[in-house]
């Protein structure tokens, strides 16, 4: 047991396993929900009744005051080549010596799967509601939406990477001045791969003390 600023923490060692009555097909869901580098995607991507559905439940996240302070914009079939060369001609207006292997990944970022989504947080100045927690409902969105995708039998990868902090490629892709990409969301097929370890239990929770 170890002490974070007079908090003792209390907690079995070791990482918590969910089995027997505690287990459904969401919780099993969840346990085995891990990314797939987009590299290894393949098709088909989500139908767009799927992509809808998908969408959808992305959407039904924790908004406090209602204000949707996200949007989505979807990348696929030519529309991802055509942000891949956006990217590239930014990318080189930066850095013209950019050599071919840089230029190809550039030019294949957006295709690497059959379909990207792009949710962008909208937050702006409130009266009541902090901007920090329409940035938050915006991350909640980027998860609802990959476990969405997951359910449906699709791998799912959230990514930001370069283009997302480039004013040039955000204007590019339509977004106003204070829009930001809360992620890009690769979709697509893939093989099932082998989990990462996970911090256990022990490392990540703290129980607060009931008295001083």
């Amino acid at each position: 047991m170890r002490r974070i600023e007079g908090i003792q923490q209390a907690w079995p060692v070791g990482q918590a396993t969910v089995e027997g009555p505690l287990m459904n097909d969401t919780i099993a869901l969840l346990k085995r929900r891990r990314s797939a580098p987009p590299a290894i995607m393949s098709g088909p991507g989500p139908s767009q009744e799927e992509l809808s559905t998908i969408l959808v439940i992305a959407s039904r996240v924790p908004d406090r005051g209602k204000l949707a302070p996200w949007r989505f914009i979807v990348f696929e079939g030519k529309a991802r080549e055509r942000a891949g060369r956006i990217a590239l001609d930014i990318r080189l207006n930066d850095k013209s010596d950019l050599d071919e292997t840089g230029r190809a990944e550039e030019l294949r970022r957006f295709a690497r799967a059959p379909v990207v989504v792009s949710v962008v947080s909208r937050a702006a100045p409130h009266v009541k509601i902090p901007e920090w927690e329409q940035v938050l409902s915006a991350g909640a969105v980027c998860m609802n939406l990959i476990v969405a995708a997951r359910a449906l039998g699709f791998a799912a990868t959230w990514l930001t990477e370069r283009p997302a902090y480039h004013a040039r490629f955000r204007a590019a892709i339509g977004l106003a001045e204070h829009e930001r990409i809360a992620g890009f969301v690769y979709l697509g097929k893939a093989a099932q791969i082998e989990d990462r370890p996970r911090p256990p239990l022990d490392q990540i929770v703290t129980v607060f003390p009931a008295e001083a």
